[in-house]
Formats: C-alpha cells, structure tokens, sequence
C-alpha cells in the first residue's frame, strides 16, 4: 500500500519549492508567472484543495486562484502574504476558498446574486496567472467589482457614508465598515474590539445602514440582478 504520509510531505515539498521558486523572482516577470503556474497545475493534480459540489465553487474557486496569485509572494489584496511557517499552501487556499463559499451562501440567502464571468469547465485549464496580470475588462469581473466598490466607498460623492454612523459613534461611520468588511474582511469580533463595541452594535447597524447603501450601488453598477 501506498505511504500515505509519505505522498502528502513530498507534496508539501514540491509545493514549497515551487513558492519559494516564484517569490525569489520579480512580480510580474515570466519566470514567477511560470512558477506559480507550475504550482497551481500541482494544486488541481494532486486534488488536496477543497472540493465540493455547489453552484458557487467554480466561482469561489477562481477567486481562490486569483488570491493565491495576489497574495503568495506579497499582500496585495490580503493583509499579509502567505506565511510557510503556518501551515501549507493548500492549507492556506482552502481557508480562503472556505470563507468565499460561505459568503455566497449568505449572499443566496439574501437572494442577491453577483454576476460573475463564465469559468472554463476544466480546472486544469484555468489559467489564474493571466486572469490575474490581465483582468477581464467586464465590469463584472469579481476584482473589478471590488475595486469599483471600494472606489466609491473611498470617494463617497455625496458624503453620506462619512455622516451615516452608529449613535454616539461618529468614528464609526458607513464608510469605515463598509472598508473593513470589502475582501480580505476584518472579523465582526474585531472590529467590535478595535472601537469597543458590543458584540452585536457594528453587524446590526451595518445589516440596517450599510448594506441597502451598498447595493443600491451594486444595481445601479448592475453587479446585481
């Protein structure tokens, strides 16, 4: 019979080989590109990453390879990159991936879909690298999406983000939870911590004031139905 164990340390190996490979190289030059191509290819081989059958994977599954890409070698999305001395690559994806398929069932919940371009049947022939080094140019591509939003949260033209706040809050505005909880979210736990807040004030005022705001510019953007 096959070692197990044995199979599972020479693919944490292979892996951290091929991203230490990626990272000694400059971002967005060919050799990182073919790393971590190289990578991701051993990823979908070895079928170590989560999988489960939900409309929503090959979605959640993209924007997982998207944040490998981003966020491996440097934080570009995240507030850290991926860190070997945590745990493996695989590890580190399937968290993620975890947390994006929890989103979108909560977002079904809500029954406001995003729409999201068409994903190629065949994992193994997605290829995140060029996704990521050259986006779509939908406006409905899941990162020009963010990027859109976190804009007008940013810019906030009519001021109402910066005014709308919990009562007796004014630090604690639209604007600022709206920012905290765009990918890569902070926890409502922490952020209760950070302005010492009940455990319940920040998600239900955001629930209640953040939220219709936000997609009220979502479908005048058309990122929802």
């Amino acid at each position: 019979m096959p070692d197990t164990n044995n199979e599972e340390n020479n693919l944490s190996q292979q892996l951290a080989q091929l991203v230490a490979q990626a990272c000694s190289h400059p971002p967005k030059s060919l050799r990182r590109r073919q790393k971590l191509s190289e990578t991701v290819r051993l990823i979908v081989k070895s079928g170590k990453l989560w999988q489960e059958d939900t409309p929503d994977y090959r979605d959640a599954l993209q924007q997982t390879w998207v944040y490998f890409c981003r966020n491996v070698c440097e934080a570009n999305t995240a507030k850290e990159p991926y860190d070997p001395s945590r745990g493996s690559v695989i590890t580190w994806l399937d968290n993620y991936l975890k947390k994006r398929l929890l989103d979108c069932s909560i977002e079904q919940a809500k029954n406001h879909r995003v729409i999201v371009p068409p994903i190629a049947g065949d994992s193994e022939e997605i290829d995140p690298i060029n996704y990521v080094e050259n986006p779509p140019t939908h406006s409905d591509s899941p990162l020009i999406i963010l990027e859109e939003t976190k804009k007008w949260v940013l810019a906030d033209p009519d001021g109402e983000l910066r005014s709308v706040h919990i009562r007796g809050r004014p630090d604690v505005t639209c604007q600022i939870l709206i920012l905290k909880r765009l990918p890569p979210e902070t926890s409502w736990q922490n952020i209760a911590l950070e302005f010492n807040l009940p455990a319940s004030t920040a998600p239900n005022f955001y629930q209640r004031e953040c939220l219709p705001r936000l997609r009220n510019f979502a479908k005048k953007q058309g990122y929802l139905e």
